[in-house]
């Protein structure tokens, strides 16, 4: 027989999901493709990271699964070369149960995060990591700015799930 007081501990490891998106073709947009390979590489424990060319609602499943859920994208920043950080909620008023509308096949961080409280009844703690870029031409490789920004992303995501430890 099993001891139950183990398996039902109440410490819990956070668990981490970092989605990064764009597409790999578009030159600096390949930004959060990127860091997600560069974490996967890792093979981090309690870190599940996701590349994806847009945010499509399949992904609520992943979140509602994470204590915190950190995005990663490429943004065309005014006046800063270095990475932001944004602290997410849900957007919108939807409620346990209740219908989104407005979906497409993608979305937003927040709307997923919307999605995911509407469906699952809950979503984890998020944050939006924007990645300075500039250049977003077909064919083109990341920019100087995008590849610093890559790192200045990685040393990000590590202090995030730093403090949530």
């Amino acid at each position: 027989m099993t001891n139950s007081t183990n398996m039902f501990s109440s410490e819990i490891s956070p668990t981490f999901v970092v989605v990064g998106y764009g597409n790999p073709h578009k030159g600096d947009d390949a930004i959060g493709q990127k860091v997600v390979a560069q974490l996967q590489a890792l093979q981090t424990p309690g870190l599940e990271a996701y590349s994806v060319n847009q945010l499509t609602p399949e992904l609520s499943s992943k979140l509602a699964r994470a204590s915190v859920a950190i995005f990663v994208d490429a943004c065309k920043l005014n006046n800063t070369d270095r990475v932001q950080v944004k602290s997410l909620d849900a957007c919108g008023t939807e409620t346990t149960g209740s219908a989104v509308p407005g979906f497409g096949h993608s979305c937003s961080p927040c709307s997923l995060l919307a999605l995911t409280q509407s469906v699952y009844g809950h979503f984890p703690k998020a944050w939006w990591v924007e990645v300075p870029a500039h250049d977003f031409t077909m064919g083109h490789p990341l920019s100087d700015l995008a590849e610093r920004g890559v790192e200045q992303a990685l040393q990000t995501i590590a202090s995030l799930i730093g403090s949530a430890t």
